[in-house]
């Protein structure tokens, strides 16, 4: 799972341009949305959604579960590793 974190977290730094951040800086808990967090918004979170399915190959639907995919880099990674799993 630390590989697909860390592509994550370069996806953020370099499709969403979080340039200034480091990708240790990017805790895997920290929330991709709210102001508590990384501060994503609707557009971002389009975008996070498809670069994980061109760079991994898993589609997250449009639904109440996807809420709690894109929770946290976490929480994407697991997901990406489970459907990513099943899919293989």
């Amino acid at each position: 799972m630390d590989d697909i974190v860390e592509r994550l977290k370069r996806l953020l730094i370099d499709d969403l341009n979080f340039s200034e951040l480091q990708a240790e800086q990017i805790d895997i808990d920290t929330p991709l949305f709210g102001p508590t967090g990384l501060g994503l918004d609707s557009v971002d979170a389009l975008e996070v959604v498809l670069e994980v399915e061109r760079q991994f190959g898993v589609t997250i639907e449009d639904n109440a579960e996807s809420r709690e995919i894109l929770s946290s880099l976490r929480s994407l990674a697991a997901h990406i590793q489970k459907v990513g799993a099943t899919e293989a």
